[in-house]
């Protein structure tokens, strides 16, 4: 049996380990358009505002390692047509230019995704930057640290934007500028109670500005090279423009394959991981997760969900049969000094599926007012009105906010009521929380 991977960096790499140490007897071959394989793409942010000094770091296992093993890893050759009906492949060698042909028995597409440009004149120009691959990194950090550079503007309030401006900030940069589309920054992750929290973090600190519902328009230029961003609103000076306004999943080649896609080309798989064609499997920023509460196939694309499937294509390739239960969307932003975390619905999202549901919003303290460090945290819970089911929940703060979500993800998973989370026996002692925690406030408060 022929295994082909198409993509080596989170899932793909997660398969072909789980692949090749369950089926000694495969020949299993991995195609990488760069040069880098194993690497996570979360530390990209840290990097640039250099947190740390080697970019090695983001790297769980180079190239070399694998070939020693005894992986096939075909780096900087891509991937450009699949042919279905004759299960072949077309390859592009990027560094000779050569075009040839390969056949599998098995599939696995772990493409990735891209930044999604957006239609702003001028973004061509030198200067603009995205955040996205590992090149990227490299690129924009040597800008970065260049004290010429001091005023950023940073396009798109989402998880990489709001990392970005911090990373900035690290390195000093004067005057930071985060223009956001939308009324809200990260509005598709959390709702408004907790990214008003944010909103107020992120204006908080000197020589940061938040430009809420404002769209950029073009990209000033002069002598070829990035000089301001002019919006509906207004223009502003900028040495350094950063586009984070989201991903887009890397299948137009599969354009014509006939492979079941959302509208934005992610691929849809079963909890097999398989695609709507048998041999075919799929993982990733490229391709569907099912989520558990909204109980449909969606685009989440996250690298704890990218490895996890991974894994579970891995196992089905070599003809272990397992599933993939799914997902709850569990996610983590820090905002400069404030934490935040989400897990399942959000209340947009249960309005959206017609959902009978009640919240409950909750400002309380992480911990005892007489141990230093205590600060305000912020809980909000959605819930079943009828069965009083946890859905939902999100958390703010700063120490100790975001792993209390983890606990929240278990109950949801779980399907603890409100009730049960109220009289849950969290961990106490005056560093880490009150006899009460927020969490059991919460779930006592909820009517």
């Amino acid at each position: 049996m022929k295994i082909v991977i198409i993509g080596g960096v989170a899932a793909g790499m997660s398969a072909a380990a789980k692949a090749s140490r369950l089926n000694k007897d495969a020949e299993l071959v991995i195609y990488e358009k760069t040069d880098i394989v194993s690497w996570g793409a979360c530390g990209l942010p840290y990097y640039v505002g250099n947190f740390y000094e080697d970019p090695n770091n983001m790297i769980a296992r180079p190239v070399h390692k694998f070939l020693e093993a005894g992986m096939n890893i075909k780096i900087k050759h891509e991937v450009i047509k699949v042919d279905t009906e004759k299960k072949e492949i077309t390859v592009k060698n990027l560094v000779t230019g050569e075009i040839f042909n390969d056949n599998y028995d098995k599939l696995m597409i772990a493409t990735g995704a891209h930044a999604i440009m957006p239609p702003i004149k001028n973004l061509s120009t030198k200067g603009v930057y995205t955040l996205k691959d590992y090149s990227d990194g490299i690129i924009l950090k040597e800008e970065m640290m260049k004290d010429e550079n001091q005023e950023i503007i940073v396009v798109g309030a989402g998880y990489i934007g709001i990392e970005v401006v911090e990373a900035a900030k690290n390195l000093g940069k004067r005057n930071v500028r985060l223009i956001q589309l939308g009324d809200r920054v990260l509005m598709e992750s959390f709702d408004k109670e907790i990214t008003d929290v944010m909103e107020e973090e992120i204006r908080s600190h000197e020589g940061v500005n938040l430009h809420l519902e404002e769209s950029v328009l073009e990209i000033i230029e002069e002598n070829g090279k990035v000089k301001g961003v002019k919006t509906n609103k207004g223009e502003y000076n900028a040495d350094l423009v950063v586009v984070a306004t989201g991903v887009r999943p890397n299948t137009a080649f599969l354009k014509d394959t006939g492979i079941e896609m959302l509208p934005n080309g992610a691929l849809v798989i079963d909890e097999h991981g398989k695609t709507s064609i048998d041999s075919i499997y799929s993982a990733g920023d490229c391709a569907t997760v099912y989520h558990l509460v909204r109980e449909e196939n969606v685009f989440i694309p996250l690298a704890t969900t990218a490895n996890k499937i991974g894994r579970v294509v891995g196992e089905n390739l070599a003809g272990v049969e397992t599933v993939f239960k799914g997902t709850l969307g569990s996610a983590a932003v820090k905002v400069m000094d404030v934490e935040a975390g989400r897990t399942g619905l959000t209340e947009a999202e249960a309005v959206k599926k017609g959902i009978n549901y009640k919240t409950v919003f909750v400002k309380d303290k992480n911990q005892t007012n007489y141990y230093p460090g205590q600060e305000d945290i912020f809980v909000k819970l959605i819930y079943n009105a009828e069965t009083r089911v946890l859905l939902g929940a999100q958390i703010a703060g700063k120490k100790g906010a975001v792993l209390r979500v983890d606990a929240l993800a278990t109950a949801i998973y779980s399907k603890l009521t409100v009730d049960e989370i109220g009289m849950m026996d969290f961990c106490y002692a005056p560093p880490f929380a009150r006899t009460w925690d927020v969490m059991n406030v919460a779930g006592n408060v909820a009517k």
